[in-house]
């Protein structure tokens, strides 16, 4: 739904984008990697507006930082 913008479950092509923020105290749509504001990892929302379907995304220079968090576990 990202790339090509069409929904996976209904073909729709009305797609629009929420992006991330990060907010105080931790608030808005985001990985907190660490303890402060600026440790959040921004997490874009893709809606499909036939369905309702959503997918989220992180950008791709954030995912080492996601990563590396001692907040994430396999």
């Amino acid at each position: 739904m990202k790339n090509q913008r069409i929904c996976p479950k209904c073909s729709g092509s009305d797609i629009v984008i929420v992006d991330g923020y990060c907010g105080p105290y931790g608030s808005g749509n985001n990985i907190m990697t660490g303890a402060t504001i600026f440790s959040g990892v921004k997490v874009n929302r893709y809606v499909c507006c036939s369905c309702g379907y959503t997918e989220e995304w992180i950008n791709r220079e954030d995912i080492p930082k996601v990563k590396d968090s001692k907040k994430s576990h396999r």
